[in-house]
C-alpha cells in the first residue's frame, strides 16, 4: 500500500464538515422524494418537530422513509470503518470484508437463520438482535478460520488476501446451496436481503444496530495509532514495541463485528468497503487518525446516495442499494486492479 502524507488538520477539518453536509443533504433528499413528495423545507421542519400543517408528513416522515435513510448513513459507515481496517492491517489497498470473505460469512449466517430457522428471524416474528448476532458469528467464524489457515509462524498479510478470497468462494457456494433448496417463501425473503436493501428498515433496526456501531467503531478509533503502525510493516512495528499478533487480531475483530452488524442489518451492500477508504485516503491521506472517520462519513453518504437512486432510477419499481453500490463498485475495482498490477 501506498503511504499517503497526511492532509492538514485545517484541510481533514473542511473535508470532514463537507462530508456532513453530502450526508444532509442526502438525509431530506432521501425523505422527500418518494411516491407521497414532501417539500425539502416541510421535510426540514417535521424532523425537528415542527408542525407543518400536514398530519401525514409526520407519518411519512418519521416513520417511513427517515428510519430507512438513517438505516442506509449507519450500514455505510459502519462498512467503510471495517474496509479501512481491513486494509490497514493487511497494507493492501484491495482489501476489504466483502473480498476476503468475511461478509460472506456473516451472510450464510444469516441465511441459516432465515432459511432453517425463520421462526426466530425478523420475518418470523423473533427478536431483531438475533440476526446481529448471528451474523456476527458467522463473520468471526470465517475471520478466525482463515486467520488460522493463514497462520504460519505469523499471519502474513498476503496469505490472509489469499486464503481468504478462496473461504468466501467456498461460503458464497453454501449460501447459494441453501437458497436452492430451501423453502421457497424463506428463500424468496433471504433472496431480497442478501440483495442489499434498506427497505423496510425501523427504528428497531436502528435501535439493534446503534450498539455495534458505538461500541467497535469507539475501538476501531481508540486503535488508529496501532493501524498507522502496522503500515510500516511488521519489522519495524516491532521494533517501536508493538505486539503484531495481538493488536492484528483485536483489529480483525472489530472489523469482522462492524462488517458483520452492517450485514444483518442491510444485507449485502457490496463495494462500499472498498470505495470508501480509497476515497478518504485520496482527500486526507493515510493517517487512520482522520481516514476512519473521513472512510465513514464517505461510506454513509455512498449508501443513503445509492438508496435515493435506487428509489428514483426506475420508479415506481425499486432497485436495492446493494445492486446500485455493485454497479459502480465493480469497474472501480478493476480499476484498482489495473492501477495496482506493478504492486
Amino acid at each position: 500500500m501506498t503511504i499517503r502524507a497526511a492532509a492538514p488538520q485545517p484541510q481533514v477539518a473542511i473535508v470532514l464538515l463537507a462530508l456532513l453536509f453530502v450526508i444532509g443533504f442526502g438525509l431530506i433528499a432521501s425523505t422527500s422524494f418518494g411516491e407521497y413528495p414532501i417539500a425539502w423545507l416541510d421535510v426540514a421542519k417535521t424532523m425537528i418537530g415542527i408542525d407543518t400543517g400536514n398530519p401525514d408528513h409526520a407519518f411519512v416522515v418519521r416513520t417511513l422513509r427517515l428510519p430507512r435513510s438513517i438505516v442506509a448513513v449507519l450500514v455505510g459507515m459502519a462498512l467503510s470503518m471495517a474496509g479501512a481496517i481491513m486494509q490497514g492491517i493487511t497494507r493492501n489497498p484491495l482489501a476489504a470484508p466483502g473480498i476476503v470473505g468475511v461478509n460472506a460469512g456473516a451472510s450464510l449466517a444469516a441465511v441459516v437463520l432465515l432459511i432453517v430457522f425463520p421462526a426466530v428471524s425478523p420475518e418470523g416474528g423473533g427478536a431483531i438482535a438475533y440476526l446481529p448476532a448471528a451474523a456476527f458469528l458467522g463473520g468471526l467464524a470465517t475471520a478466525l478460520l482463515i486467520y488460522g489457515l493463514a497462520w504460519q509462524g505469523g499471519s502474513a498479510p498476503v496469505r490472509l488476501i489469499l486464503i481468504g478470497v478462496g473461504v468466501n468462494l467456498i461460503v458464497s457456494a453454501a449460501t447459494e446451496v441453501l437458497t436452492t433448496f430451501g423453502n421457497i417463501d424463506a428463500v424468496s425473503q433471504a433472496l431480497v436481503w442478501l440483495a442489499g436493501s434498506v427497505y423496510g428498515r425501523s427504528w428497531e433496526q436502528i435501535a439493534a444496530f446503534l450498539p455495534w456501531l458505538i461500541g467497535f467503531g469507539s475501538l476501531a478509533l481508540l486503535q488508529v495509532r496501532e493501524l498507522n503502525v502496522l503500515q510500516l510493516g511488521d519489522e519495524v512495528a516491532r521494533s517501536l514495541g508493538s505486539r503484531i499478533e495481538w493488536q492484528r487480531g483485536l483489529l480483525l475483530l472489530t472489523s469482522v463485528a462492524l462488517a458483520g452488524a452492517s450485514v444483518a442489518t442491510a444485507g449485502s451492500i457490496g463495494f462500499v468497503d472498498l470505495m470508501a477508504p480509497h476515497l478518504a485516503r485520496q482527500l486526507v491521506g493515510s493517517d487512520h487518525k482522520a481516514l476512519l472517520p473521513a472512510s465513514a462519513l464517505i461510506g454513509g453518504a455512498i449508501v443513503v446516495l445509492a438508496d435515493l437512486v435506487g428509489r428514483l432510477l426506475f420508479a415506481p419499481i425499486e432497485i436495492p442499494c446493494g445492486l446500485v453500490t455493485s454497479a459502480i463498485g465493480a469497474p472501480y475495482f478493476v480499476y484498482l486492479l489495473i492501477r495496482n498490477r506493478s504492486r
